[in-house]
């Protein structure tokens, strides 16, 4: 700071000297409300991910619960366990395609927006798409899973007679 001093008062002794600070931390003060911004942007963003995935959970779970009766019927005709369970997670994953294709073109109608807020971030960034992809189509295939695989190993009989 007093070598700061010395330099500034050589050139204008005049000059007053107040509040020293760094080229970076200028930098950091200017940039605070846009980083702010994207922080409450990420934690909205996580908060709506994981609604989405108690939604798909709950959905799914529903849906299987809804179709007991046919699972007792199916499994009372000689389907098996895996077989149930597979076409409950076909049909979610069929549906979470549908899902990850709508999301994809919602990513290219927001890209000029976001590459507004982000700085040295590229328009494409195909590996944050394609790990937040896999993300969602890993949710959906184990939000299938458990659900079915417990309405599958019910007992046909009992599946029968629930309504």
């Amino acid at each position: 700071m007093k070598e700061v001093r010395q330099a500034v008062w050589s050139v204008d002794s005049k000059l007053p000297v107040a509040e020293v600070h760094t080229l970076g931390y200028l930098y950091t003060q200017s940039m605070a409300r846009t980083s702010f911004t994207l922080v409450m942007l990420g934690v909205a963003a996580g908060m709506a991910l994981l609604l989405g995935i108690v939604g798909i959970y709950g959905v799914i779970a529903y849906s299987i619960s809804q179709r007991t009766r046919e699972i007792g019927i199916r499994m009372a005709l000689g389907a098996q366990e895996r077989a149930v369970t597979a076409m409950f997670v076909r049909h979610g994953l069929w549906l979470a395609g549908i899902g990850v294709a709508c999301g994809i073109i919602a990513v290219f109608a927001v890209m000029r927006l976001m590459s507004s807020l982000l700085f040295h971030v590229s328009l494409i960034n195909p590996l944050t798409s394609i790990s937040v992809t896999i993300g969602v189509i890993a949710v959906v295939y184990l939000a299938c899973y458990f659900p079915s695989r417990r309405a599958a190993s019910v007992d046909p009989v009992d599946a029968l007679r629930a309504e």
